[in-house]
């Protein structure tokens, strides 16, 4: 993808631009439709737009998609209403928007880089048309966030989903664990209005929420082979560490422990990971900055941010997007006890399929310039995503080649995807224009971010896809002398 100067003057006025038609369409009784992804960046979107709609009393649904495609655009086509707002996704398919949605008014609220410039037809924020890096500097929340700001100031109060949806995105991956860029404007705001605070500390799933041995248990980025996923193999961790679980009868949390005390668990971690053949790299993600929902009960899951973000992605991966919304809009209640039940199976099965991973040998083919994880018949599709995250920011692998993770899709088709890790230096490699070149040589589908990318292809064109990425990403690499 071709340098494209950075100008924020532009970028804000693309967005009070659509915040403007979006606001016309709701007053004027018009039926609004909203389409997102399902991990925890789109419901994130989704509940940001929904809730500023809501608040204009618009007439409004929500749906969410894996990815947009010709069944779905046919569903819209067919449905009252003229508007559609596409949040976290869109940007990959202009054409197809404006070819088969000629009588809509079609918005897209996107951070992915775009595939073609958008047609006149169709309303496009996205940052990367502006010089910004999406998948880095702001996510799809992010960019619904800005829209709903600029349709309403009292819209602030929004700005924590914001910052959940681009954690969720990992969109913090970097040496200090921070939000960079409008992230980290949209943090401020998050702060100014006393929703949220910021705090340097050990970065474990709800260090203020659960007891730490199930704090440890419930963190997967990083994954921890032998203690992520298993309570009983953490408690004794800590028990040998000495650190005293218990506060009279009340479990201690993260929160609780003295500096003291969080050191020698971080020190002892690292030996651990060490003896495990990690890099320093996966001991020092475990420290960074964490975010606290001030306003949010303190033993629930939402209360950290990256918990939150967890419980989203869990609910879109579980085939429970609506739970998702609904809390993401401000549901409580017995919609935030079913969500914590997804959660709890989300974790479980992210384990298992974490550990069939880690101790099946064959699983992972190293190429010349790739790392393949072949997940299927094993991996759910919905999870494949998460899967090749961990494994591309955990250290699992040698750090100097993309990863590129498959499994089987519904209809005869193959999922992808692509993932470099935030560890080594890749240059200009942009893995989302690669397999958004590779799969349409198959018939499919692809695109995404330059580090984070997937794709969807038939699957008896499986091995000459892994053979033509393979072969794209060794060109590339040469062509930069990398």
């Amino acid at each position: 993808m071709a340098e494209t100067p950075r100008s924020l003057k532009d970028f804000d006025l693309s967005i009070k631009k659509a915040s403007k038609i979006v606001i016309e369409q709701a007053e004027t009784g018009q039926k609004i439709k909203i389409i997102s992804h399902i991990d925890a960046d789109g419901l994130a979107a989704a509940s940001i737009i929904g809730k500023a709609l809501a608040r204009k009393e618009a007439l409004l649904t929500i749906q969410t998609c894996k990815q947009i495609d010709d069944r779905l655009i046919q569903e819209l086509s067919a449905e009252e209403g003229s508007v559609i707002i596409f949040t976290d996704l869109g940007s990959g398919s202009l054409e197809a928007l404006k070819t088969k949605l000629p009588k809509k008014e079609v918005l897209v609220f996107d951070h992915h880089q775009p595939i073609n410039g958008a047609p006149s037809t169709i309303t496009q924020v996205n940052p990367h048309l502006h010089g910004f890096d999406g998948s880095k500097e702001i996510s799809g929340a992010g960019v619904a966030y800005l829209a709903a700001k600029s349709m309403d100031k009292k819209n602030v109060d929004l700005a924590p989903l914001a910052v959940i949806g681009a954690l969720g995105d990992a969109q913090d991956k970097n040496e200090k664990r921070e939000l960079v860029g409008f992230n980290k404007k949209i943090l401020k705001d998050a702060t100014d209005t006393g929703l949220m605070k910021t705090e340097k500390d050990l970065i474990f799933y709800g260090r203020e929420t659960r007891p730490i041995h199930k704090a440890l248990a419930y963190t997967t980025n990083p994954y921890i082979p032998g203690l992520s996923g298993k309570e009983d193999n953490c408690l004794g961790f800590l028990v040998n560490l000495g650190i005293n679980l218990k506060i009279e009868d009340r479990w201690k949390s993260i929160s609780d422990l003295t500096v003291k005390e969080k050191q020698k668990i971080f020190s002892e971690l690292a030996k651990f990971l060490s003896s495990k053949g990690f890099t320093n790299n996966i001991t020092l993600s475990l420290i960074g900055t964490v975010y606290t929902l001030v306003n949010e009960d303190r033993w629930i899951p939402l209360r950290d941010a990256r918990e939150y973000s967890s419980l989203l992605n869990a609910c879109g991966r579980m085939n429970k997007s609506g739970i998702g919304i609904a809390i993401g809009m401000g549901s409580r209640g017995k919609i935030l006890e079913e969500a914590q039940e997804v959660l709890i199976n989300y974790k479980k099965t992210l384990s298992e399929y974490m550990d069939w991973l880690t101790n099946t040998p064959k699983v992972i083919e190293e190429l010349e310039h790739l790392y393949v994880i072949n997940g299927t018949g094993v991996i759910n599709e919905l999870m494949l995503s998460t899967i090749a995250s961990i494994v591309s920011s955990n250290g699992l692998f040698n750090y100097s080649k993309p990863i590129l993770a498959l499994t089987s899709a519904e209809n005869g088709m193959i999922k992808v995807s692509g993932r470099i890790s935030p560890h080594i230096s890749h240059g200009r490699l942009n893995f989302g224009t690669i397999l958004h070149n590779a799969s349409s040589k198959f018939g499919g589908k692809g695109g995404g971010h330059d580090v984070a990318a997937g794709a969807k292809l038939p699957q008896e064109c499986t091995n000459e896809f892994i053979r033509v990425v393979n072969q794209m990403v060794g060109a590339s690499i040469q062509e930069q002398g990398m």
